[in-house]
């Protein structure tokens, strides 16, 4: 079996597991670390497709102008490694801050129950 597409079954496992999580489920903290489990495996995908042209860093080196080292594999597509850096700033950000609501929430009910915050429409 091909190595990309042996990381790219185990890369849907952890999608799978992780959205699993948040639909099984009730605590808040497991929904939060669920949710971080399946951005870390759609951050693995991008890197992983970044990775099919080449493994080689796109930085040039003292010899770039060298023709010796272009015959030396190809190059990693830079696009998917700048979305990706985005999307972990972002995803960090997002989690620091539910984390955040979470801990405040937890002084009202420290089970953290979904079921415990439903209102119902009841105010």
């Amino acid at each position: 079996m091909d190595p990309f597409r042996l990381l790219e079954l185990l890369i849907l496992g952890a999608v799978l597991a992780g959205f699993a999580g948040l639909l099984l489920h009730r605590n808040l903290f497991f929904k939060v670390m669920c949710m971080d489990v399946t951005g870390s495996a759609v951050v693995a995908l991008f890197v992983l497709v970044g990775a099919r042209s080449g493994l080689r860093s796109p930085i040039l080196s003292a010899a770039a102008g060298d023709p010796a080292s272009a015959g030396q594999g190809a190059w990693a597509d830079p696009i998917p490694q700048a979305v990706i850096l985005t999307a972990i700033v972002i995803g960090l950000s997002i989690q620091a801050l539910l984390l955040v609501v979470i801990t405040r929430l937890s002084r009202i009910d420290p089970s953290l129950d979904l079921a415990s915050f439903d209102t119902g429409g009841k105010r």
